[in-house]
């Protein structure tokens, strides 16, 4: 897939182009139906699949205080388009000059002047430019004046609820990720640099790798059955996001036990990938109690990870 960062560097004509627009973040359920709708027909008509997204999100430009924790960085949401078959993804710098567009602009100027595009796809709920001037109803209105064709893509639910950015952070948050699997279409992961920690994993017998991650949005504290990526190889394990109240920490931490693993990773990139939540962290009174939790933790999570 290529990646243009900014409007301004779209320099070369696209070939009959088929355009998502939208925040994406996540990359769920939802947004997947509308790349693969996308990608199906720029093949019917032998055109380019492209996403039109963000950069950053638009609530840090205009209303930071109101900037939701994100639930992808910027690396993975280009990953996840990408899987999708999208053939390119315009990543737009989104300033408060650019908030300040009248929709009528943004769609004259940028969708048709320098994407030159044919067809758009929106999801239900979606509206553009200056305080969200633009209604769906409204791209529709500049799609006839400036001849392109939209087409609103439908909510997708998961257990009765619509399948939005907001449900999958509150479900993240609560800690159910089996839920979030449903709605994000893949397991909740996020990816990071192993750094020192407190050494109390390697003292009880359980070394485990902390990470110093940029995600926004952490799922729950506790304890997680979870899979690890290295260097594209898998590794089972569990996980904490916590506190270590038994060691009284003060500081949050995400740290993984991975099993039957010895290398030096320091320093390395990881990602760890949140299966399900196996308890609350718990104060124990002695490291003793702790490791005997640990050990039948690990019993617990082989045999969940044994399913998937």
């Amino acid at each position: 897939m290529k990646i243009i960062k900014g409007s301004q560097n779209l320099k070369d004509k696209i070939k009959i182009p088929v355009l998502a627009l939208g925040n994406f973040d996540g990359v769920h359920i939802g947004h997947k139906e509308i790349f693969r709708r996308v990608v199906e027909r720029a093949g019917e008509i032998e055109g380019n699949s492209i996403v039109y997204t963000f950069e950053p999100h638009p609530l840090r430009i205009i209303a930071p205080a109101r900037t939701p924790l994100l639930l992808t960085t910027f690396r993975k949401k280009m990953e996840l388009i990408a899987g999708s078959g999208i053939d390119i993804t315009v990543c737009a710098d989104f300033t408060k000059r650019f908030a300040d567009q009248h929709p009528r602009d943004f769609a004259r100027e940028t969708l048709v002047g320098k994407i030159g595009v044919k067809e758009v796809f929106v999801g239900y709920d979606y509206k553009f430019g200056r305080g969200r001037e633009g209604t769906i109803d409204y791209l529709k209105k500049m799609g006839e004046e400036f001849g392109f064709k939209v087409t609103v893509i439908d909510a997708i639910t998961v257990d009765g609820q619509v399948v939005s950015s907001t449900l999958v952070r509150d479900t993240i948050e609560d800690g159910d990720m089996e839920k979030a699997n449903r709605l994000l279409g893949r397991w909740y992961s996020i990816e990071g640099k192993v750094v020192d920690g407190f050494k109390k994993g390697v003292m009880i017998g359980f070394p485990t790798a902390n990470i110093d991650t940029s995600y926004d949005l952490l799922p729950h504290t506790g304890v997680y059955a979870a899979r690890t990526i290295i260097d594209g190889e898998i590794y089972d394990g569990i996980a904490n996001v916590g506190f270590n109240p038994t060691f009284h920490r003060d500081r949050l931490s995400v740290e993984i036990h991975i099993f039957d693993f010895s290398s030096d990773i320091y320093g390395r990139e990881i990602e760890i990938i949140f299966i399900k939540r196996l308890r609350e962290e718990i104060e124990f009174g002695s490291a003793e109690k702790l490791k005997a939790q640990i050990k039948k933790d690990i019993e617990v999570t082989r045999e969940i990870l044994g399913k998937y």
